[in-house]
């Protein structure tokens, strides 16, 4: 495994655009075609892995199937946050069926019996500066697994992230990047807005 560092920067579709354009004229470059990614988190039925994420709990796990619409190959992907630092696991993840019932189940080794909760859907571009290597989501949308109210409801905001070695400091970032960093899980966000459309937490 590799410990890396991640740094979010939260902000509005404007504000987004502008950070954008100003990076381009720094020299950064298109890393990938841009894609539209989705992954549907698991939890607990008592969302321990959100809670322990909104309570910085360490060490936590996020675990995910991700597949991207021009593909339907699945990957199961589990985010570790420890003391030492952040790393990611990935595998693939073979089910017939997951796409058209999310109703597989996994046996986690520290949180026990986890299922599907929430699928996130956005679209992903793809950058590279000197080295860091940047990403601007958007269009990001969530669907509650658990709601019989299928619609998705859509995030009025966008984020920027940005993933280096551990060993850069964040100093060189701040040079590059102006915006003040934020925190923003995906999977926190829309568990919290989808709660808002039906009574999952009252």
């Amino acid at each position: 495994m590799s410990f890396r560092k991640e740094k979010k920067f939260r902000l509005t579709f404007s504000d987004q655009k502008e950070m954008k354009n100003s990076l381009i004229s720094l020299g950064m470059k298109s890393l990938f075609p841009s894609r539209n990614i989705n992954s549907a988190y698991f939890d607990t039925d008592h969302l321990d892995m959100f809670t322990d994420s909104e309570e910085g709990i360490l060490p936590r796990k996020k675990i995910r199937v991700r597949w991207y619409d021009n593909e339907k190959i699945l990957k199961k992907e589990t985010k570790v946050s420890s003391i030492e630092g952040r790393y990611k696991l990935s595998e693939i993840f073979i089910s017939n069926n997951f796409l058209n019932n999310f109703k597989s189940t996994l046996l986690d080794c520290n949180y026990g019996l986890i299922r599907p909760i929430l699928i996130v859907s956005y679209s992903r571009e793809y950058f590279l500066l000197n080295n860091l290597r940047i990403t601007f989501d958007n269009n990001i949308n969530y669907r509650d697994l658990r709601s019989t109210i299928y619609k998705p409801l859509f995030d009025e905001e966008c984020v920027v992230e940005i993933k280096t070695p551990k060993n850069i400091s964040d100093d060189y970032i701040e040079s590059i990047i102006k915006h003040s960093t934020s925190r923003f899980s995906k999977y926190s966000r829309g568990l919290l807005k989808t709660s808002k459309n039906n009574s999952i937490f009252t």
